[in-house]
């Protein structure tokens, strides 16, 4: 399968299997366009025909390098990660080595779009997670996370900082076991930072290697969106200590995250707003959700929101202050082959746990008490449940299996497509047709910046990858 498409001025082809990517001059793009498998020696009579407008010489050179191409397996080349039939074989009983761990759910902001239904996740019941059972969820991943030595741990919410005591608890408590038990644990948070304060900022600045601040851009777009309980903007109380911390936070991650709906499609200019506030790390996500949700993009908002993806992309371009996360594609170093085929590993590698200790495939099934798989206190979890989510990767779900951006995107979000669909196997089909146009504009920069003609995705090998370091990971 071979995927040839126009962005930013520039002539691309990605070839899915091998995950070589080609920059074309146009004839070798209008020709590759109109061939719909492997190339035979000769180029065949019926394409002279239909691309008469090119020099006959230029057309069978043109064909030629392509051949070449294919010849060193970067065309056409045939699908070596796993046969198909096979698929349901993947691993159903991967340990857990992340956690969501929701300490909160409560939240003093009242963001309009939120999924978590403004902190309590529709339970009706706002609380915060006491330590002794964040201590029964540590000792639980730690027993789940067999042989492996690193554990993620996301502080979540609703607002984590409404329980700052438990998630220092938790990390002393963590850090006490890591020499014991041979493992690491590397911790993010999660915050609207209404409550951020100098001394937590320094806390979050030193412990946590990963942080993610909630602001969705330009202020009125911001306050609208997600006003404090008072009714009142969030902006001028959050930005300034955005801004601190970042300023502190030296060479560690950190990420400004931001949600457009259908009443900002021009969201380019609030990714843009978070860089002249200083802010190099930007996500900005689409809202999803059902047909009657009034803020999630719909069908026919694609038109829009894929010219604004293009035209952010083109801004980009003069902005390199600017990191924007989902134009983030490494075009050398691919992730490990089982992450390509089943994404996040929700529900099997990667669980939520709520306040009482119940839980979850992720923080957005929290709720649905058809997914709850158990509880850290008694020790149960569900293994049908998980196993169900383990068998969900490109090959099982039935639109992922001809779609070219499979290798990117892992099969996409099952809570995207519970929320949409009501089947966590059925694609979300907005959100995918947004996938395909970000990867598309991903790829463009990359060619652009990297000046290349042709460049292969290779398995991962990489030294700073957590699993492959350890040898965890193929």
């Amino acid at each position: 399968m071979v995927h040839t498409f126009t962005a930013l001025g520039q002539y691309l082809a990605a070839d899915v299997n091998s995950g070589a990517v080609h920059v074309l001059d146009k004839l070798s793009f209008d020709l590759l366009s109109l061939i719909e498998g492997p190339m035979g020696e000769r180029l065949p009579q019926k394409l002279a025909e239909q691309l008469d407008q090119y020099d006959p010489r230029e057309l069978s050179e043109a064909w030629e390098e392509l051949r070449g191409l294919q010849d060193q397996g970067l065309l056409f080349s045939d699908d070596e990660y796993i046969d198909p039939e096979a698929a349901m074989a993947l691993p159903k009983s991967a340990v857990v080595k992340a956690l969501c761990l929701h300490v909160s759910h409560d939240c003093n902001l009242r963001c309009k779009y939120c999924f978590a239904s403004t902190g309590d996740f529709g339970t009706g019941h706002r609380m915060t997670m006491d330590f002794e059972t964040a201590k029964r969820a540590i000792d639980w991943v730690v027993a789940k996370s067999g042989k492996r030595r690193n554990i993620e741990i996301d502080f979540f919410g609703g607002e984590p900082l409404m329980a700052m005591d438990t998630v220092k608890r938790t990390v002393e408590y963590a850090r006490s076991l890591e020499k014991e038990r041979n493992k690491v644990f590397r911790f993010t948070i999660t915050t609207n930072g209404v409550l951020l304060n100098d001394e937590t900022i320094e806390y979050i600045n030193r412990e946590m290697s990963n942080v993610v601040l909630s602001l969705d851009g330009r202020q009125p777009v911001n306050d609208r969106m997600r006003p404090t309980v008072n009714g009142k903007g969030s902006y001028e109380v959050i930005v300034p200590k955005f801004q601190k911390l970042v300023a502190g936070r030296g060479t560690k991650d950190y990420y400004v995250r931001g949600t457009f709906t259908r009443d900002n499609l021009d969201f380019s200019q609030d990714v843009l707003h978070m860089g002249d506030l200083g802010f190099r790390h930007v996500s900005v996500e689409p809202a999803s959700g059902p047909l009657d949700d009034p803020f999630a993009i719909k069908e026919e908002d694609l038109e829009k929101v894929e010219a604004e993806y293009e035209k952010l992309a083109g801004q980009l371009m003069e902005r390199p202050d600017i990191n924007f996360f989902h134009f983030n594609v490494d075009l050398a170093q691919g992730p490990c082959v089982i992450k390509r085929l089943r994404g996040c590993g929700a529900g099997c590698e990667y669980v939520a746990i709520t306040p009482d200790g119940d839980i979850y495939p992720c923080h957005q099934f929290v709720g649905k008490e058809e997914y709850r798989m158990g509880n850290v206190f008694d020790g149960s979890f569900d293994m049908d449940i998980s196993g169900t989510f383990a068998q969900q990767n490109i090959y099982t779900r039935p639109a992922c299996r001809e779609c070219w951006a499979r290798f990117y995107c892992s099969g996409g979000c099952s809570a995207s497509n519970l929320l949409v669909n009501g089947d966590i196997t059925k694609s979300n089909d907005v959100a995918c047709q947004m996938e395909r146009k970000r990867l598309e504009c991903a790829i463009a920069l990359n060619a652009i910046e990297a000046g290349m003609g042709s460049k292969r995705n290779t398995n991962c090998n990489n030294t700073d990858c957590i699993e492959c370091s350890l040898g965890e990971s193929k």
